[in-house]
């Protein structure tokens, strides 16, 4: 476990030496290292008409019921400039660590950018807690599945952009005829286990042997509980991110835990080299 503080390469070493799941948590820390603005920076911020409107105020089935092209108009853009960014050493290195692990290794993601498949971890051991921008569903519930997004010509989206009514067409339903939404979970939106994995990411706190937390700041419901659950077992508990959060202050009151900050594309493949070394 050369080169890790001994604190840090102690939690690792118990972490590998049990035989129930490692659970990482990934935020959007480590896709900003992918260039990849965070949810609630500038670039959360949409003008429709002379309304200047907050992600918290659009990203809501309360905003899309009222105007679903605008709120298309934003999430194509944002997908838009997910489809350009590219995996870093941090999604990669959590390829390796699944390679490695293999059914022990498990992935919670609150990303909607698709890095982490882009990359190739698996569907199986990826748990999508907030949905994913490339894939999309009926917003009147008619029974179609969730499915891929395919309609090229909305993939390149420039900001401010207004879509025409052939471009409004590729966002129908083919089985009801109604708008198809985004696979994300809105604010005014409940997690679930069949869309979002709710009931199994908990199970998998109650059950991990190590978890790793990187580039989330603690503002979500699942994430927080996750965390609080691991600390009260008292199970190893690594925060790695840039700055202080409720997660790393957390893991600083346990003795089982540590905040670890850096850049996840630099600090991380380190503590995957240690959780994968041989013996």
């Amino acid at each position: 476990m050369s080169g890790l503080p001994a604190p840090l390469a102690d939690l690792i070493a118990r972490g590998r030496s049990g035989s129930g799941p490692i659970v990482v948590l990934t935020g959007a820390g480590i896709s900003a290292e992918s260039g990849i603005p965070t949810f609630r920076g500038p670039e959360g911020y949409w003008t429709v008409g002379s309304t200047h409107y907050r992600a918290e105020e659009l990203a809501t089935f309360a905003a899309f019921s009222q105007m679903p092209e605008e709120v298309w108009a934003w999430y194509l853009y944002r997908r838009s400039g997910c489809r350009q960014a590219e995996p870093n050493a941090a999604h990669r290195a959590l390829v390796t660590l699944e390679a490695a692990l293999g059914d022990r290794f498990l992935l919670v993601t609150q990303n909607v950018d698709g890095l982490h498949p882009r990359a190739g971890n698996s569907a199986e051991r990826t748990y999508a807690i907030h949905g994913n921008l490339d894939l999309r569903r009926c917003a009147n519930e008619c029974g179609a599945p969730i499915a891929p997004f395919d309609a090229p010509a909305l993939d390149d989206w420039a900001k401010g952009r207004a879509l025409t009514g052939a471009e409004a067409a590729l966002l129908r339903c083919d089985r009801c005829g109604g708008w198809l939404r985004p696979h994300v979970l809105w604010f005014d939106e409940c997690y679930d286990e069949a869309r979002y994995r709710f009931d199994s990411s908990l199970r998998a706190a109650h059950t991990a042997d190590l978890l790793l937390v990187i580039g989330t700041s603690g503002a979500t419901n699942l994430p927080n509980q996750m965390c609080e659950t691991v600390h009260a077992r008292g199970a190893p508990f690594v925060v790695l991110n840039r700055d202080p959060s409720p997660f790393s202050r957390l893991a600083e009151a346990s003795e089982h835990g540590v905040f670890a900050p850096g850049d996840a594309a630099s600090a991380l493949p380190p503590i995957v080299a240690a959780l994968t070394a041989p013996g």
